[in-house]
C-alpha cells in the first residue's frame, strides 16, 4: 500500500495560512468581546458555548467526519475525558471574558504568553520529559517575571496563572482524546450546551439577559459562535500542514497583538514591575525557541 501522508517536518503554504489566520483572530479577539462588556461575562461564555454548536456542527457535517465523534458517544472514558476538557476550556473561557472587562488584557497576554514555558515544564513533571539547560533557563526566567510582578502588586498576576494553568491543562488532557480536534471541539461545546442554555433560559426569565433585547445585543450574542469556533477549527487545520518549530513561532502572535491592543487600544496602564516582567518573559521565549530549533535539528 502506498503512503501518500505529508511528510513530516515540512511546511505547506495552506498550512501557514490556515495558521496565521487563526492567530490573527485570536489576536482581534478581545476587540470584539470589548464590545460585549456591558454584559456579565457568564453571559458572554454561555452564547459562546451555544452558538459554537451550530458552526461545529456544520463544518463537520459538510466535510463528513461525524462518525469519530458518534464512536466516542458510547465510549464512558472518552467522555469523562472530554468532560475534564470541556471545563478546562470553558473556565479559560470565562476569565479571559473577564479579563477584557476587567481591563486586565495586559496580563490575559501575559499569561498566553507564559503558556509555551508552562506546556514544557509540564512535561517534564508528568510525563518525565528531560529539559535542557536553555529550556530550565527560561521556565526560571518565566517565574522570575511573575516574582517580580508579585512583588510590586502585593499579589500574584491571578489572571495570567489562571490562563495559563486552564489553557496548559487542557492541551495536555486533550491529547489523550481519540478524536480529532474539530470533532472533540464539537463535543466539548454539546457537553457544555444543557447547562448553558439552562442559565440563558434563566437570565431570559428574570429580565437580566441580553438576547433579543437589541438588534445590536443579539448580533453580537450570536456572533460569538463564530468567533469561537472558527480560529480554532482553521488552527485545527493548520497545525496539521506545519512544522512544530513553526507552530512554535506562530503562537506568540496572538499574545503579541493582545498586547498591542491591551496597551494601545485599550490604553490600559504598563510601567513598573511590568515593564521588566515582559521583557523577561520575551527573552524566556528567545531562549525557548532557540532551543527548540536546536533540538529539531539534532533529530533530523
Amino acid at each position: 500500500m502506498t503512503n501518500t501522508a505529508r511528510p513530516e517536518n515540512v511546511d505547506t503554504p495552506q498550512g501557514l495560512a490556515f495558521a496565521i489566520t487563526a492567530y490573527v483572530l485570536w489576536g482581534f479577539l478581545p476587540l470584539y468581546l470589548k464590545l460585549l462588556t456591558h454584559m456579565h461575562a457568564t453571559e458572554v461564555l454561555a452564547h459562546r458555548v451555544i452558538w459554537s454548536v451550530p458552526v461545529a456542527g456544520a463544518v463537520l457535517v459538510a466535510t463528513g467526519r461525524t462518525r469519530d465523534l458518534k464512536s466516542v458517544l458510547t465510549n464512558r472514558h472518552s467522555l469523562m475525558l472530554a468532560l475534564v476538557t470541556a471545563t478546562l476550556i470553558s473556565v479559560n473561557w470565562g476569565i479571559y471574558i473577564w479579563a477584557i472587562g476587567a481591563e486586565q488584557t495586559v496580563e490575559a497576554a501575559l499569561g498566553y504568553y507564559i503558556n509555551p514555558l508552562f506546556s514544557i515544564l509540564m512535561g517534564a513533571m508528568l510525563l518525565g520529559e528531560r529539559l535542557s539547560r536553555a529550556q530550565w533557563v527560561a521556565v526560571l526566567l518565566a517565574a522570575l517575571a511573575v516574582i517580580v510582578l508579585t512583588v510590586e502588586t502585593g499579589r500574584l498576576p491571578m489572571v495570567a496563572l489562571s490562563l495559563m494553568l486552564t489553557w496548559g491543562f487542557y492541551a495536555y488532557f486533550k491529547k489523550s482524546l481519540p478524536i480529532g480536534p474539530n470533532q472533540g471541539f464539537l463535543l466539548e461545546v454539546l457537553i457544555l450546551t444543557p447547562p448553558a442554555l439552562a442559565y440563558v433560559v434563566w437570565l431570559g426569565a428574570t429580565g437580566q439577559g441580553h438576547l433579543f433585547t437589541s438588534t445590536w445585543d443579539t448580533a453580537l450574542l450570536m456572533g460569538c459562535g463564530v468567533v469561537t469556533a472558527v480560529p480554532l477549527m482553521v488552527y485545527a487545520n493548520g497545525a496539521k500542514l506545519l512544522r512544530l518549530s513553526t507552530i512554535g513561532i506562530l503562537q506568540y502572535i496572538a499574545p503579541t497583538m493582545i498586547f498591542l491592543v491591551a496597551v494601545f487600544v485599550f490604553r490600559e496602564p504598563f510601567g513598573g514591575a511590568k515593564l521588566i516582567a515582559f521583557p523577561l518573559i520575551w527573552l524566556a521565549l528567545i531562549v525557548y525557541t532557540t532551543s527548540m530549533f536546536r533540538q529539531m535539528r539534532r533529530k533530523r
